[in-house]
């Protein structure tokens, strides 16, 4: 009897797990299937070749047609200024080789920002724009912000000096783009740098603004936020309005009071003698 219990056990055992083995088997071929069906209704993604970097590349790297590669890249998403091909990154008619601007990681696309004309070099003249000009200011620890300023910041020219013997403090450009400090250009660095010079880059009217102004009086930096668009209104602090004082009005003029006389000769004597006035 006991033998006979034990064989139906096992029997039911056995049912029981060949019905679990074939619930999961038909379970997983639904699932499949599921994903059959959700992956033939999604809408395909378009693909566009793009060149991009084989290996991490810094600031003044060269970079040539050894260390980049092509990929494929979701055209929704392809950046600005991207390279299609190696033709189009390396023209046949000029040198196989460009410079790095800003960092690149591997697998990262190339952009014409990040680097310069082909058979350029990483320096300042790769740095301006059509049109600007690179002029350097005099800064020490107070003026140049504590060393924070880094290539690529946007700041404000402040100039202080004198104007009709009043110490004047003034905001004479906004917005304005470091593109070095002292002989550093490289956009990503992060070492605090105590500089003595920062170069910008400004217009050839903007230069000579700047010129007269640094040659007159002394001028101060200040650092704007990447995300501040606002255009500040003029700006300008005397020490008079900075400490609250108002000016000193002139004493009115104290009318004279109009005296009328009449002259008489008494002998050799002649007398004046006052008399209302009737004007």
């Amino acid at each position: 009897m006991r033998m006979i219990f034990g064989l139906v056990l096992i029997v039911g055992l056995g049912l029981a797990g060949f019905a679990v083995y074939m619930a999961q088997g038909y379970i997983t071929q639904y699932e499949q299937a599921l994903a059959r069906e959700r992956a033939s209704n999604a809408p395909p993604i378009k693909l566009v070749p793009v060149m991009v970097a084989k290996t991490p590349l810094r600031y003044g790297q060269q970079l040539t047609p050894e260390n980049v590669a092509i990929a494929q890249w979701p055209a929704e998403w392809l950046p600005k200024g991207a390279f299609p091909d190696q033709a189009a990154l390396f023209p046949a008619d000029g040198p196989a080789r460009r410079a790095v601007l800003r960092a690149v990681e591997a697998g990262e696309p190339l952009l014409a920002v990040k680097l310069t004309d082909p058979g350029g070099e990483a320096g300042l003249t790769a740095r301006l724009s059509k049109g600007m000009r690179a002029f350097a200011i005099r800064v020490d620890v107070a003026s140049g912000v504590s060393g924070f300023l880094r290539p690529g910041d946007t700041i404000d020219v402040y100039w202080t000096g004198k104007i009709d013997r009043n110490q004047v403090t003034k905001l004479i450009q906004s917005g304005v783009r470091l593109i070095a400090v002292d002989q550093i250009a490289d956009q990503d660095t992060t070492q605090p740098l105590i500089a003595r010079t920062v170069t910008v880059e400004v217009t050839p009217q903007q230069v000579a603004a700047l010129a007269q102004a640094q040659s007159t009086g002394r001028l101060s930096l200040s650092l704007l936020s990447p995300e501040d668009q606002s255009v500040p209104e003029v700006v300008q602090v005397d020490q008079r309005r900075l400490l609250g004082l108002t000016e000193e009005s002139a004493p009115a003029p104290v009318e004279e009071k109009e005296t009328c006389t009449v002259r008489t000769r008494r002998g050799s004597q002649v007398m004046e003698i006052p008399i209302p006035c009737t004007n």
